[in-house]
């Protein structure tokens, strides 16, 4: 555990260097186009960095005695002596990570730690290491313990994990194009932008981490289209540059909205329903806001007040 720390440390800081380096060209680009780099939005993220960094440091990760309760109650002891098994674990963990994606979609509890790598405004490789301080925490590790169940060691799960989710920084960009063939098969930066988009029809979709080929297997594959630029951040943006507000701020409306509740059955489903869910039906999920967008001119009207 320790060489792998070292290990995610070392990546950590080159992941970081090039982040800046890219972020130095868009804003003495903007700088002749009169269109501001959004410097705070980097900063933001290296804040996440260095909190999530602390954090590790205290003993408050809930995945250490979920992954140890997997791991006394395994069922088998994997080896990883051979391509096919290797390939094997490949394809577990990212069947494993597109449901752990797809439910910090759709449940808001993993959505008020996740929203804060949606939070920010411009798309750039900085967005990638933004990701919540509060992840350890919110328990997400439960979607990876049945590979440890089957037996993969608990430290091997969280390397493969790591290494998905390095794939997925170079994702975070807007200048490269769509790959071709890759693009039916691989995750690659135009689905990624899709997924990071808040463009109504763009919304939910595009969860894969290497692959997209689990997204075309359950529908939520989502194409980025020429005529449907993708406006990124949340449905609702985040604009404080204060690194609490942005880590905190979903989980304070959901405590909200929990203690306020009238009843325990409104208070849990404001837990494990879709963000934006409220229990008249009036609120603001991804299938409300999709069927208000489709709706006639005069309906839609009537829905917005």
């Amino acid at each position: 555990m320790e060489s792998l720390g070292k290990f995610t440390l070392y990546v950590t800081a080159f992941v970081i260097a090039v982040s800046l380096v890219e972020a130095v060209w868009p804003s003495r680009k903007n700088r002749i186009t009169d269109t501001p780099f959004a410097w705070h939005e980097v900063w933001l993220s290296l804040a996440d960095v260095v909190g999530r960094k602390l954090l590790a440091l205290l003993p408050l990760s809930l995945a250490t005695p979920i992954f140890a309760l997997a791991w006394e109650h395994r069922i088998f002891t994997v080896e990883l002596n051979s391509a096919l098994m290797v390939l094997t674990l490949f394809i577990g963990q990212e069947f494993c990570y597109y449901w752990y994606h797809r439910a910090s979609h759709r449940i808001r509890f993993f959505w008020a730690t996740h929203a804060v790598h949606h939070s920010p405004n411009q798309l750039t490789l900085s967005t990638a290491y933004r990701l919540g301080v509060t992840g350890k925490l919110s328990g997400s590790a439960i979607f990876f313990a049945p590979l440890v169940w089957l037996g993969v060691r608990p430290e091997v799960v969280l390397l493969t994990l790591f290494i998905n989710l390095m794939y997925q920084f170079w994702l975070h960009t807007t200048w490269i194009p769509k790959l071709g063939w890759l693009e039916y098969v691989f995750n690659t930066p135009s689905s990624h932008r899709v997924h990071h988009a808040s463009n109504v029809d763009y919304l939910d979709a595009n969860y894969g981490g290497v692959l997209i080929i689990f997204d075309r297997l359950f529908g939520t594959y989502v194409e980025e289209r020429a005529d449907e630029p993708c406006r990124y951040g949340l449905v609702t943006p985040t604009t404080s540059r204060n690194p609490f507000v942005v880590e905190f701020e979903h989980w304070a409306t959901l405590v909200r909205d929990v203690v306020k509740a009238k009843n325990v059955w409104t208070a849990i489903n404001h837990i494990l329903q879709p963000p934006g869910w409220l229990p008249d039906g009036g609120g603001e999920t991804t299938d409300e806001l999709r069927r208000r967008n489709k709706a006639p001119c005069g309906e839609r009207k009537v829905a917005n007040g």
